[in-house]
């Protein structure tokens, strides 16, 4: 009990994103290759709608599968008067739906990522090296972490 209320703590977790989008960096101080423009208030407009975009779209995506996976295992019931055939369709169409609902959320966690990338200021540096990954091929690919560089070691390790 000890701990002393202050007026509108409990405000503050729950405006917690908002206020990371008031601190946000300035357009400009994105990072950018060497004879790149720098970011304009419409590029990071454009980058930060079409990551929103992808993450209600990924989450109505998930919510779909997750109601699908839903119906498959009610379906599937104990098996009983499935053939070999039916059983194996049954099992793979269940192993498609958790491959699409765990790739949908890797994708969703990805973009969250970027968005909380776009507003520390961070969005556009390599994860790995800290060089910046490039404005084309973060307007190519929003949710990239790595530059091209740094992805390609990656890439070459597996």
């Amino acid at each position: 009990m000890g701990a002393k209320k202050t007026p509108g703590t409990a405000t503050a977790a729950k405006t917690a994103v908002p206020k990371a989008r008031i601190a946000a960096a300035e357009p400009g101080d994105l990072a950018v290759r060497p004879g790149e423009d720098p970011w304009t208030p419409e590029e990071v407009e454009e980058a930060r709608a079409g990551l929103t975009a992808e993450v209600m779209r990924l989450r109505d995506e998930i919510s779909s599968s997750e109601q699908s996976l839903a119906g498959l295992m009610r379906d599937s019931g104990d098996g009983a008067g499935d053939d070999d055939a039916d059983t194996g369709t049954k099992n793979i169409t269940r192993e498609h739906e958790l491959a699409l609902a765990a790739n949908a959320r890797e994708m969703l966690t990805q973009s969250e990522r970027a968005l909380q990338r776009l507003d520390a200021g961070t969005y556009g540096l390599c994860e790995n090296c800290g060089n910046p990954i490039g404005k084309a091929r973060m307007q190519a690919f929003p949710r990239a972490t790595l530059c091209v560089e740094c992805k390609q070691k990656q890439e070459r390790r597996y």
